[in-house]
């Protein structure tokens, strides 16, 4: 995108990166099940297949990337260590991953708590669950869309933090201590409806400091040190929320106070658990704010 797009649409362009990415998640299943109904498995094959296709041609003939002119050949183990060397270079780059890791531990460890704590309770089940799941795609199209039409912030990696920070603590802690589908709709709205504001300030400053031929190198890098959390949040939360949370809520779950924040029975161990991510979702935010601060980022 870098050497294709001016450097003035970027947060456009990554706003609406987003819309796609979002649209596809919600459109897809529904689509899919449209035409199944209609044409069968092999129609929805077909029409899978003919999709790939379009996209295909589109970027063979109509999208054209100018070529680097820099041949030089050199090996993976070089270019990795290139791409490390120059996030030790620059800490802003490095602070922002890192963070980025954080939120993605945090975020991932939440999906996985979710099922738990909307399942068990009397007001919810699984149809209660697509819903409240679905309202995350919903803010999702709202923020890209947003986020399209801003102006350039003042202090783009501040935005980064505080979009996070607002994200992560209002939804977590709204989902713990509510009992009612409505608030869990409203605490997915809010935990999401951020999100591409944060990404398209990131994807920003990412692009604008990296040069173009060290951006594939540092990306690989980053997609690293950013996404592997992900793996590890899901199999945290449901760990805790199996091993650790349900059974300390069915110990201590009758005291008075407990009983008033999580709810009595199966499931207020879920929402301790949110409590929990809601809680170290803000320290990581605080954290690495009050960091941030030392570096400087101008956008020219």
């Amino acid at each position: 995108m870098t050497l294709i797009m001016p450097e003035k649409y970027y947060q456009k362009t990554s706003g609406l990166r987003s819309l796609s990415r979002s649209l596809i998640s919600i459109l897809n299943p529904l689509i899919a099940t449209a035409l199944y109904s209609f044409i069968g498995l092999n129609g929805v094959i077909a029409v899978d297949i003919s999709s790939f296709l379009i996209a295909f041609t589109a970027l063979l003939f109509f999208v054209k990337i100018p070529e680097n002119k820099n041949n030089k050949k050199e090996s993976v183990l070089v270019l990795a260590k290139e791409g490390l060397m120059f996030l030790r270079e620059n800490p802003l780059i490095m602070a922002l991953i890192l963070f980025m890791s954080g939120v993605n531990l945090v975020a991932s460890a939440f999906d996985a708590v979710l099922p738990g704590h909307v399942l068990p309770n009397p007001k919810g089940g699984s149809s209660v669950l697509g819903i409240v799941t679905s309202c995350s795609g919903i803010a999702m199209i709202v923020g890209s869309l947003v986020v399209s039409v801003l102006p350039k912030p003042k202090n783009r990696v501040k935005i980064i933090y505080l979009t996070m920070l607002f994200s992560l603590g209002t939804e977590n802690f709204l989902l713990a201590f509510s009992r009612e589908p409505l608030l869990w709709c409203i605490g997915q709205m809010i935990g999401w409806i951020l999100v591409p504001i944060m990404s398209a300030n990131l994807d920003v400053v990412l692009r604008t400091t990296i040069p173009v031929e060290l951006q594939g190198r540092i990306y690989a890098c980053r997609n690293t040190l950013q996404f592997f959390t992900i793996p590890i949040g899901l199999f945290i939360g449901g760990f805790m929320v199996d091993n650790v949370c349900e059974p300390f809520m069915r110990v201590y779950g009758n005291l008075s106070v407990l009983k008033t924040f999580f709810g009595p029975g199966k499931g207020s161990g879920a929402a301790l658990m949110m409590l929990i991510l809601g809680v170290s979702g803000s320290l990581i935010c605080l954290i690495t704010g009050k960091k941030l601060k030392k570096y400087q980022y101008n956008e020219e």
